[in-house]
């Protein structure tokens, strides 16, 4: 399952890096934690970073899944089609939050493949 490590890796380096953009915005905008209130550019930032934390979850959990029970290269590719998904979510978001459907429409994609994938994968069994 080495694909699908390099694939939660990569996971975690979105994650990350969405942390960095929100706590510059953080500092930019001058918003004193534990405030979320400020403006609008730190606000798409912020919730950039969190939206990408909620979504972690339905990635990680069927990706490992698909992975054991399907295979680790479809696991990895489901993987690593959400983690560019996220990042074409948030520069997306961070233009114009209207902007931010298409790589949320694709990262929700890749994680309901995931979760087909492993269901198929539990029923071969």
């Amino acid at each position: 399952m080495y694909l699908s490590a390099w694939a939660t890796l990569a996971a975690l380096g979105v994650y990350f890096w969405t942390g960095v953009v929100a706590g510059a915005a953080r500092v930019r905008y001058k918003v004193p934690a534990p405030s979320m209130d400020g403006p609008e550019a730190f606000q798409s930032r912020q919730r950039v970073q969190m939206n990408t934390l909620e979504q972690l979850p339905l990635v990680l959990v069927p990706m490992w899944l698909c992975a054991w029970y399907l295979g680790d290269t479809w696991a990895a590719a489901g993987g690593m089609l959400w983690c560019c998904a996220r990042v074409l979510y948030a520069l997306g978001y961070y233009r114009d939050p209207a902007k931010r459907e298409l790589g949320f429409i694709l990262g929700m994609l890749a994680c309901g493949a995931l979760v087909a994938g492993a269901s198929v994968g539990l029923l071969m069994q």
